[in-house]
């Protein structure tokens, strides 16, 4: 499914959003096994979406009839919104702005979807709902903490979906389902209506199978949100590609696969396609991002985690899971020493990689450097955790923009990704420059 052919069909009359829906309730039974949703919309739900469509021009509407999913930490009007914690759980009055946006432009909700507890985590598995199964191997996880949202597209459940990210959960979940993961510029999606993991930090990302359709969904959802204290404009000026561009990569040293050589040969396949398509890889020190990644959950940042579940971690410690407790509870001893001695560090950081980022188009990454089992997770969950993060956990505390693309596949049909970064507010040129690299004949 994408948004173009069911437009068409609409349009022609071939096809009803009504019929798509009963199609992917059945898709939903048929892998009811994986934990993808934690609630999906009834027929008497959903029916009022359909009754609005039924009377209004295909043409009319950016995204008619285009089924998504929501992650279960932002808000769907009447539905309940548990970031997977069923003691947290609240039923909001009002969507989240975004997904009314997205709403009014004609999509249609098919329900909220699974996610490591309060957005913790980088794996999937961290849910008391059950660790969501990779799409394409059920024994591997499915990346997190955006897991179910991810999935649920790769298995055509909808054709995009709303994540959230922080420290890389719109784009590890994108890597491990062969999808694309846009992060956004901070604040250029707002996050009123969003259950807050680091508030300062967060963004709503987009998961697709094209970059074709994260395009049309941005262009919708991303709009000035005046209750949002964190929203920010961004220009409506397409970016273009430019036929000769320069791109940085990380010092050879500097890369990690994690024994993972399947992973690394796919990285340097993808550094010679943007070299095919006119770019020159510069070698950067890394360095500065790679301590900033330290700072995100060993620094004071974490306090932000703890401030917003504050009530629920003091007087009800038994509902989170063991490691997201433990995650949370640590931010309780940061002072404000450790805040501003942090703050001062990333002020350099910052300047530094804007300096290193200078007559740079934009930065590629691998997206991880490897994909893990659930057993595995399981057997080891912080320091997995962390591997994964390596190469996404800098980008929010740094303000660039991200967007995670295939790039391949390992011969056991696990998928590989890699990420382009820039500065903030390019979000549509890394759009059009994963376009054009996912159209090269490059067995992606």
């Amino acid at each position: 499914m994408n948004i173009s052919t069911l437009q068409k069909m609409y349009t022609n009359k071939t096809l009803t959003p009504r019929e798509v829906l009963l199609q992917i309730r059945q898709r939903i039974k048929q892998h009811e096994d994986n934990p993808i949703w934690i609630y999906t919309l009834s027929e008497t739900e959903l029916e009022p979406y359909l009754e609005r469509l039924e009377q209004t021009d295909p043409c009319s509407l950016a995204l008619y009839g285009i089924p998504f999913a929501i992650k279960d930490n932002i808000d769907l009007k009447g539905i309940p919104t548990t970031a997977a914690c069923a003691e947290y759980s609240y039923v909001p009055e009002v969507s989240a702005y975004v997904v009314n946006r997205l709403i009014e432009a004609g999509a249609i909700p098919i329900g909220k979807t699974n996610l490591d507890q309060f957005a913790t985590g980088l794996v999937g598995t961290r849910s008391p709902y059950g660790a969501c199964q990779n799409s394409i191997n059920p024994a591997y996880i499915s990346g997190g903490s955006s897991s179910g949202s991810a999935v649920s597209v790769a298995l055509d459940m909808a054709v995009f979906s709303l994540g959230t990210d922080t420290a890389g959960s719109g784009r590890v979940p994108a890597a491990f389902n062969n999808l694309v993961g846009l992060k956004p510029s901070k604040g250029v999606l707002s996050t009123s209506g969003v259950v807050p993991a680091c508030r300062s930090l967060d963004c709503v990302s987009i998961f697709a199978h094209s970059s074709e359709d994260a395009q049309k969904v941005f262009d919708v959802a991303a709009s000035f949100d005046e209750a949002d204290p964190y929203s920010r404009e961004m220009s409506e000026m397409q970016k273009s590609v430019p036929s000769r561009f320069r791109f940085a990569i990380p010092q050879a040293d500097q890369l990690k696969f994690f024994g993972d050589d399947q992973a690394e040969e796919l990285y340097l396949e993808a550094v010679k396609g943007f070299e095919q398509m006119g770019g020159i890889a510069v070698e950067i020190d890394f360095s500065p991002m790679l301590e900033v990644a330290n700072l995100l959950y060993y620094g004071p940042w974490v306090s932000e985690r703890y401030v917003a579940l504050k009530d629920m971690v003091e007087n009800k410690p038994e509902c989170f899971i063991e490691v997201t407790r433990d995650i949370v509870e640590s931010g309780k001893s940061k002072s404000a020493e450790d805040y501003f001695n942090a703050e001062y560090k990333l002020k350099a950081y910052k300047r530094q990689s804007d300096m290193l980022m200078q007559d740079i188009d934009f930065a590629l990454t691998p997206t991880t450097g490897t994909i893990y089992t659930i057993d595995e997770v399981n057997a080891e969950p912080m320091q997995l955790n962390t591997n994964l993060g390596y190469y996404t956990n800098f980008m929010n505390l740094l303000d660039f923009s991200a967007y995670a693309v295939p790039a391949g596949f390992r011969d056991n049909g696990l998928p590989f990704g890699v990420t382009l970064f820039a500065e903030a507010f390019e979000d549509r040129k890394l759009l059009l420059l994963g376009e054009q690299f996912m159209k090269k004949d490059l067995n992606v």
